[in-house]
């Protein structure tokens, strides 16, 4: 009688990581696995540690990868990519989790892959000749972690010194930031284990638990937005009580702050479904907007807003700390996509605009061609619309944002409030309709 032997231990949740991987080296963004995908919490932040790894490490990987498969990556191999980088990234990366269980069950996973089975020996060969140069491939330099498609971008626009902070910000990961509904309560602050950063903005670098256990949650006393991606909304200043159109305003952060500043907000976006997760939000903070799914495009409204929040869609490259795969999947083509649209929005935010209103234009994208040359073009383009300069002492703490034009250009290297764990790249310009 035949007896299905169990799976060897961690096999499960490598061959959940390889599925994950995969599907993120496609084209993917990253979300981690959660419990229906595995249920046991420790498989899961092992596996979890492991695709990071792999997507934080990605290219110090390419490199290891190009040294030692002679051939080149084979075609149509089903997960055998996946798997051979989560293996590498163990054997190389995270030496605490031993190199027996990275060989035995890279080998076991490959096998289980009827499109990866005949390549079972070849991993096998090629983890063992990771493992016999990992002290040397441990050494690798941090250069080759971001990308040549931006990495000369970036150092011409932020110097060396900044590059250095932008690859350990994407080795370290991001902290869970918060905007407090009520800044002064120390008590809630003390509950979360947080420390106030700029701002209403406080952060939690080490937590046990999922957002939704924090204290104060269900209460509905704060929400999650980057340090950075809190500044905009901070920066309108359109007339008290007025009203403020928030395009592109899903999952509600900014639309929040809009609302706790005490304007009467419209909130805009195309995406249903998000739109859906900005009402729960608001709804948990007691919030109350206008909601308008549509596009921010052609949305023409029925009279004119005090102020225009626009947050627009780029190519997200400031939130690599927890997105490390938007840099690898990001070409110098969708950035120029990216910047076609932004003109679009821009020009429809202007037209939404009331003389004497002041609109906010954002991006997440450490891109000049999608910050500081979008403002030169609105600048030309669009007559009756002028820079209202930011100062530097409307972002105490984190004066050093503010350029001598008076934009704001925030990224990873930088230490909001001399807190070390950096922030998400973001772009800020804030203008007055003449």
């Amino acid at each position: 009688m035949a007896h299905n032997k169990p799976d060897p231990a961690g096999l499960k949740l490598r061959l959940v990581a390889a599925e994950r991987l995969k599907a993120v080296l496609a084209g993917d963004n990253f979300v981690p696995l959660t419990a229906k995908e595995l249920a046991d919490g420790r498989d899961r932040a092992l596996a979890n540690r492991l695709i990071t790894t792999a997507l934080r490490r990605q290219g110090q990987l390419n490199f290891i990868i190009h040294a030692l498969l002679e051939k080149g990556m084979p075609g149509k191999s089903g997960t055998f990519e996946a798997v051979l980088r989560l293996s590498l990234a163990q054997l190389v990366f995270l030496p605490d989790l031993g190199a027996h269980s990275a060989l035995f069950l890279a080998v076991e996973a490959v096998k289980r892959d009827p499109k990866a089975r005949h390549l079972s020996g070849l991993i096998n060969a090629v983890l063992r000749s990771a493992q016999a140069n990992s002290a040397k491939f441990g050494m690798l330099e941090d250069d080759l972690l971001i990308p040549d498609t931006f990495g000369d971008t970036w150092l011409n626009a932020y110097g060396e010194e900044a590059i250095d902070g932008f690859s350990t910000a994407l080795l370290a990961g991001a902290p869970l930031d918060l905007t407090l509904k009520d800044d002064q309560d120390a008590e809630l602050i003390d509950q979360l284990g947080a420390e106030k950063l700029i701002g209403d903005t406080v952060r939690i670098d080490q937590r046990d638990r999922p957002v939704e256990a924090l204290p104060g949650f269900a209460e509905g006393k704060w929400w999650v937005q980057d340090a950075a991606s809190a500044i905009p909304a901070r920066l309108l200043k359109a007339k008290s009580g007025g009203r403020v159109l928030d395009l592109c305003a899903a999952p509600g952060g900014k639309t929040a702050q809009l609302l706790k500043a005490g304007y009467l907000v419209t909130a805009l976006d195309s995406d249903a479904s998000r739109m859906e997760r900005l009402k729960d939000n608001l709804k948990r903070l007691d919030y109350s907007a206008e909601i308008i799914v549509g596009d921010a495009g052609t949305f023409a409204p029925n009279s004119a807003y005090d102020g225009v929040l626009l947050d627009a869609p780029c190519s997200a490259t400031g939130t690599f700390r927890r997105h490390p795969e938007v840099i690898w999947h990001r070409s110098v083509g969708d950035v120029a996509g990216r910047v076609r649209l932004q003109k679009a929005l821009i020009t429809n935010a202007f037209r939404c605009l009331d003389v004497g209103g002041v609109l906010i234009y954002c991006v997440c994208s450490l891109e000049p061609a999608e910050g500081e040359e979008q403002v030169e073009w609105a600048l030309d383009s669009l007559p009756g619309l002028e820079l209202w300069p930011v100062t530097a002492d409307e972002l105490p703490g984190l004066e050093s944002a503010v350029t001598a034009k008076g934009l704001v250009r925030t990224h990873p290297g930088m230490a909001p409030g001399g807190h070390e764990s950096g922030m998400d790249g973001f772009f800020v310009a804030r203008f007055r309709r003449r």
